[in-house]
């Protein structure tokens, strides 16, 4: 069983590489030459993918749980006293279990496309699945050389390191990940389909129908991983705050950005046949930056608390990047003259000409944060000097694009095609524009608040979230009990795509108000003794320690009053985890939908203890707008995508988002 497991996982490797290859070979002749291609041997070759990936992630798994320390991933990354739950997780919590994961999520993708080609005559579906072989070559390649996890130790060890002591504290490491790798290798399947639309010099819409919930499900995922990456990092790093604007975040975030971009352009290709060749340059950016980010994250090029050591599939990644890069950017050359639209807005006052502006935002954020991620990794490859692009930077320059693209949001989806005149915009702008004003007045005035930010933000965000409702209203049949509802059913597309602009404006003013009006402070405490702090006050009673099979802990009992009675009884604590050195400080948090109190420890000993104090306002609400962003795009995805009418009108790839 010791070698019989690795060796079971070896096999699952070769064979989703040779069915990757297969399947490349296939695909492109099949696109040729659809005569000269059976779609029996199409789905042989992604079976064996999936086949493969399967047994591969299997065998990492049965090898952690039962210990068996001759694989060298087991050896590196377990421990016999590491929890059941994290012994699972531990699966993709390091570097080659985590490509492992890539080739079983991106075979999955290969069989969902899989699903959709009818036959070998459809040369578009045959060109995408070559394309998706080519990268699942790539990745299977890498599991079974300088990635590969099931390697057979001479002289294994009796025990292990256990995983990171970050990825072994919290529950969220059973979601993040997968989330983050269920988005970005999502991205690959209208990467694929573009690349085969561009070798048929095939424009049109057919490419965007066929990838609109490949793209969407990718993009949801991608939005759900990276509010539960901002939740874990509040949660359990214990600085005190939830994006640090790190250069792995960053990685996560490009390609976001650059989707969102794609997901708008794409209403308006579909709908006004316009930014055809812009579509284009998007999706191959997306898929680019996804392949940046893994660079950035499995390299260690970057010092942060997401990466792995550094390993030999950073020169790997770079070279399928530029690869990436040069070929299909080449390929659009070479063909942008097929798939150029001639048509162009009308007027900058109108919804696609708002689109157009909102695509330059997000495109020119991305750009932004790109250039601030890797400004410190060219200077130090160039000069051997080490500098550092900090928050500041981020802030200065985000904070203008977000007011910009908050406004370009709320006033998008409401302006007609072609042209929207000043009155039609007021008549449907008006009454969200007078809430959202006196929203901003309400919080001057009586609410004493003198930041211009938290004002401007929440006076869009109300406007926002009031013009979405007002349209729901009006469009809504009477009565409104049963139409509303069946507005919402009927134009899922449009509607998720609300959902999600109120979950953005919801982020925004918690964005805002945290950061601008949170109250902080570092004490030190004897035991016994109280100090004050945001209306309660604080006293530390005790400090104790557990010990626990994988980890030791100490924790200070702080007793928060209010009025004399007990509150919350906050419990930091310090987790030392067996044949570790590096500690792990997790922080106390106190939710409501007013205010969280979040307490962390700075130094811990028997009678005294020194703390970080932290009392952000509204931050709960940071967590349920996001997940409105995430719910908006899988509400958009449950609809049924309409079919084209008979005067050949390209059915839409989402409603007005």
């Amino acid at each position: 069983m010791t070698v019989l497991t690795p060796a079971i996982g070896w096999v699952g490797t070769l064979l989703g590489l040779a069915g990757s290859f297969v399947l490349s070979v296939f695909g492109f002749r099949a696109q040729r030459r659809p005569s000269a291609v059976r779609r029996s041997q199409l789905r042989f070759a992604v079976w064996c993918m999936v086949g493969g990936a399967v047994l591969a992630m299997a065998a990492l798994e049965v090898a952690l749980l039962t210990d068996n320390f001759a694989m060298s991933y087991v050896a590196e990354t377990h421990s016999r006293a590491t929890p059941l739950f994290f012994t699972v997780t531990s699966a993709w919590s390091a570097l080659g279990g985590s490509i492992v994961l890539w080739a079983l999520v991106l075979a999955g993708y290969t069989a969902a496309v899989m699903r959709q080609v009818g036959s070998t005559d459809d040369r578009l579906g045959t060109g995408a699945l070559a394309v998706l072989g080519v990268v699942s070559v790539f990745f299977f390649g890498l599991v079974s050389t300088v990635a590969n996890p099931f390697k057979i130790l001479p002289n294994p060890p009796a025990d292990g390191p256990g995983p990171n002591p970050i990825l072994a504290d919290h529950v969220m490491v059973a979601f993040h990940p997968p989330l983050l790798y269920l988005g970005f290798v999502g991205f690959t399947v209208p990467f694929a389909f573009a690349i085969s639309a561009l070798l048929l010099r095939k424009g049109g819409v057919e490419w965007l129908r066929r990838t609109r919930r490949a793209n969407l499900v990718a993009w949801s995922f991608l939005t759900a991983g990276l509010v539960l990456g901002a939740w874990w990092s509040y949660e359990v790093l214990g600085w005190g705050g939830y994006w640090a604007w790190d250069p792995v975040e960053n990685a996560a975030l490009i390609p976001w950005l650059v989707a969102t971009a794609f997901i708008h352009s794409a209403v308006v290709q579909v709908k006004r046949g316009m930014l055809q060749a812009w579509n284009f340059v998007l999706v191959i950016a997306t898929f680019a930056l996804t392949i940046l980010g893994t660079f950035l994250t499995r390299s260690g090029v970057v010092a942060s608390v997401h990466s792995f050591t550094e390993s030999g599939v950073g020169p790997a990644f770079l070279g399928f990047l530029i690869l990436v890069l040069a070929g299909g950017l080449t390929l659009f050359a070479l063909r942008g003259d097929r798939v150029a639209s001639p048509a162009r807005p009308e007027s900058l006052a109108s919804r696609e000409g708002v689109f157009l502006v909102n695509n330059l935002l997000l495109t020119l954020f991305a750009f932004v944060v790109l250039s601030g991620t890797l400004y410190p990794i060219i200077v130090e490859a160039l000069t051997g000097n080490q500098v550092s692009v900090g928050r500041p930077f981020f802030d200065r320059m985000s904070v203008p694009l977000s007011f910009a693209l908050l406004l370009a949001m709320g006033v998008g989806p409401f302006t007609p095609y072609r042209h929207a005149s000043v009155a039609v915009l007021w008549a449907r702008l008006r009454v969200p524009s007078l809430l959202g004003s006196a929203a901003a007045a309400a919080l001057v005035v009586p609410g004493g608040i003198s930041s211009a930010g938290v004002v401007i933000v929440a006076g869009i965000a109300v406007a926002v979230v009031t013009a979405s409702v007002r349209q729901l209203i009006v469009t809504a049949p009477k009565p409104r009990r049963k139409g509303v509802p069946r507005v919402l059913r009927g134009q899922r597309a449009y509607w998720g795509g609300q959902l999600a602009h109120i979950g953005v404006a919801v982020v925004a003013v918690v964005i805002a108000v945290s950061g601008v009006l949170a109250t902080r402070a570092t004490v030190t405490v004897d035991r016994g003794e109280s100090v004050e702090f945001a209306g309660y006050t604080l006293t530390f009673e005790r400090s104790e320690e557990h010990t626990q099979p994988d980890r030791s802990t100490r924790d200070a009992h702080i007793v928060f009053r209010s009025d004399g009675q007990v509150a919350w009884v906050a419990e930091p604590r310090l987790n030392s985890f067996n044949n570790q050195t590096q500690a792990v400080g997790q922080p106390s948090v106190w939710s409501g939908p007013s205010r969280d109190i979040y307490v962390a420890l700075v130094q811990l000993g028997d009678d005294q203890v020194s703390l970080n104090l932290y009392r952000y306002p509204l931050m709960v609400w940071m967590w349920v707008g996001g997940g409105l962003i995430a719910a908006g795009g899988f509400w958009a995805l449950s609809g049924r995508t309409r079919r084209a009418t008979a005067n050949n009108t390209p059915e839409p790839v989402m409603a007005d988002a």
